[in-house]
């Protein structure tokens, strides 16, 4: 083994340590524990040394947005392979399923990554989160769109003051599909589709954020079949059966 091999080696433990430690007091404790100081504390090297790995706290907790992220994107993997490829709507149906059940399991992992402030985790000089959950999301809509025809209901108006943001997000999501070779017919991307998904997505979030922290209005006890209800209609809404 060489001398630079060797220094990536020890470098790549330490960091994967710091990840580990990061990882176990926000778990334990809350995002506000995760500090270089506090890790550095636990794992018996001075604050200044971790300078060399992560320049701030912000980037550090991105790295750790990262790891989580890739965590849930190898959780949800599994499970959706399990289900036919043919059945590209019980594809969608088990992300969904299987996000919540990972966010009620991981209720500060799912805080952190989700439903921080991106202030808290962003510097100007961080590169984007690596988001592995979104690229699990992309490749089961992408076979859904290039297999299916999603046809929004003729009484579904796209908000006039909408309409600009979903263009856009329109040509971010085709070269997103493209960058992956999932071909998508330019057609079956309507502004009426893409404000669809975009409902979908804010209804499957605000349910689980709602789960997660306990805000519902009144007391639930099992908040499943209301989830499962809210699936039935968000699927009898982009015309599933």
């Amino acid at each position: 083994m060489t001398e630079s091999t060797r220094r990536e080696r020890l470098r790549a433990d330490t960091e994967r340590d710091i990840l580990a430690c990061a990882r176990r007091l926000l778990v334990e404790d809350g995002s506000h524990a995760v500090t270089l100081r506090a890790i550095a504390r636990e794992l018996g090297i001075t604050a200044p040394a971790l300078y060399r790995y992560y320049d701030s706290r912000a980037h550090l907790l991105r790295h750790v947005c990262d790891d989580i992220s890739a965590d849930l994107a190898a959780t949800l993997k599994p499970q959706i392979a399990a289900v036919p490829v043919e059945r590209a709507a019980d594809r969608v149906f088990a992300v969904c399923r299987g996000f919540r059940r990972w966010a009620l399991a991981h209720p500060r992992e799912f805080t952190l990554v989700f439903a921080t402030s991106p202030e808290e985790t962003n510097t100007p000089t961080n590169r984007p989160a690596q988001d592995h959950f979104g690229r699990v999301f992309l490749e089961v809509a992408g076979q859904l769109l290039s297999e299916h025809r999603i046809f929004p209901s003729e009484s579904l108006e796209v908000p006039e003051r909408l309409r600009a943001d979903l263009a856009a997000y329109r040509a971010d999501l085709a070269a997103d599909l493209a960058a992956a070779d999932i071909a998508v017919p330019e057609e079956k991307l309507q502004l009426g589709t893409i404000y669809l998904m975009l409902q979908w997505w804010a209804r499957l979030y605000g349910h689980v954020a709602l789960e997660v922290f306990g805000r519902f209005p009144f007391a639930v006890h099992d908040a499943e079949p209301l989830f499962e209800s809210m699936l039935t209609e968000l699927a009898s809404a982009v015309g599933f059966e």
